[in-house]
């Protein structure tokens, strides 16, 4: 039997030939494709050619089972950067604007339903590749995310699909063990790999190098940290080989760390803008203002993000668990169950304070971002259910009105 059938999409059709089937000819009309028996015959979008510009991108075998049948009239492609309400978005080729459907803008219920940097998108593609309006997400490996600034109770999404996180910072008045607990934590939340890196080492001396190194492995003790210059190049080239193709890695820190120079030290020239550092209060200003992909001759995939003065912490308890692990192991050791770790007996956090096992500072640091988390999550889902509340009311009123 013969099916004959109108697509440009070449993707779903991969799959379908996996379980055996065969891919036999190319065919110059576009958009059709037959099927013949257990044999597929591809028109002009030659499959593994677009598997392989996929690939390119960091698409990777996790994502297989995940592909949904609805979305098979769609073409797959990965958001290289977003900008407000516009998107730059690519399937291995060149970079085309998109935006979003009407169903998928107005039926999602949070930040968290849009597209951000990293994601992989269901999208259809225009006039010669020019442009393409965005239909559907696919599911997340991981997703970078912070607490909105401001007053506003939010998730405000950084990255989505990172591999790697490079968490950024410079060996000068910069440095600060809990704004890195900061970073360790919503990197451990999103279930991406920290790697610390400590930039400026030329700025001092190989003792205190060496002393705030020690510094940061003391919080983080399975975490690598690697102290570089992108002045003298010193661990540059080791960096370099960590870098895998296929995979996907982000650079954080504060503005001025000097993330940017570094970047632009990978790729070899001078693509983005960089600036200067403050010498009074060591604080930088922003020269990276949005999140984009790059991709290295290597075949990494990097993404710089504009430099975070506010890391409000939001729903990041499994962040918390694994970056205070040290703390949530004492809390077991309690001799009571129900504990408050304040002045109770037999309390093992308080013993470790007292014999300098547990710095109190690290100790407050954990306290304050559990309290800050656990109000903003319920600030969040207050918020979520008043708006239901509304929006139920509003159908009602609507309902009503047409009686």
């Amino acid at each position: 039997m013969t099916h004959l059938l109108r697509s440009t999409k070449a993707l779903s059709w991969k799959r379908r030939c996996s379980n055996g089937r065969a891919v036999v000819g190319e065919y110059t009309e576009p958009d059709i494709y037959l099927i013949e028996d257990d044999i597929v015959i591809v028109s002009s979008l030659n499959i593994y050619s677009l598997m392989n510009n996929l690939e390119n991108l960091g698409y990777s075998s996790w994502l297989d089972d995940k592909l949904d049948p609805k979305q098979a009239m769609h073409e797959i492609a990965r958001v290289v950067s977003v900008h407000k309400e516009s998107y730059l978005i690519s399937k291995g080729g060149e970079e085309v604007f998109a935006e979003l459907s009407g169903n998928l803008m107005y039926s999602a219920d949070s930040t968290l339903d849009l597209p951000t940097t990293g994601d992989w998108v269901y999208a259809d593609f225009f006039d010669d590749d020019s442009h393409a309006i965005i239909y559907g997400l696919m599911p997340r490996r991981t997703l970078l995310k912070r607490k909105s600034v401001g007053k506003k109770v939010d998730f405000q999404l950084v990255a989505a699909n990172v591999d790697v996180a490079f968490i950024v910072q410079s060996l000068n008045e910069n440095f600060n063990l809990r704004r890195l607990e900061r970073y360790l934590v919503m990197v451990n939340a999103a279930g991406i790999r920290p790697v610390i890196l400590l930039s400026k080492c030329d700025l001092v001396s190989e003792l205190e190098m060496n002393t705030l190194k020690a510094e940061a492995l003391s919080i983080a003790p399975d975490v690598e940290v690697l102290a570089l210059s992108s002045v003298s190049q010193q661990n540059i080239s080791v960096l370099l080989g960590a870098l895998k193709a296929g995979e996907t890695y982000c650079l954080l820190g504060s503005s001025g760390v000097g993330k940017t120079t570094l970047l632009n030290c990978i790729l070899g020239d001078g693509v983005f803008k960089t600036g200067s550092v403050s010498k009074i209060e060591s604080k930088g200003r922003h020269t990276t203002t949005a999140r984009q992909l790059v991709q290295l001759e290597n075949g990494a995939i990097i993404l710089d993000t504009p430099g975070m003065r506010e890391l409000g912490a939001i729903s990041v308890d499994e962040g918390l668990n694994d970056t205070f692990s040290d703390i949530i192991e004492m809390t077991h050791q309690c001799r009571f169950s129900n504990c408050s770790h304040t002045n109770e007996k037999g309390c093992a956090v308080l013993s470790a304070i007292e014999a300098d096992e547990l710095l109190g500072a690290r100790y407050q640091s954990y306290l304050k971002m559990k309290k800050e988390s656990d109000f903003n999550e319920m600030s969040y889902l207050e918020k979520k259910a008043k708006d239901k509340n509304f929006g139920k009311m509003i159908k009602s009123v609507m309902k009503n009105k047409q009686r």
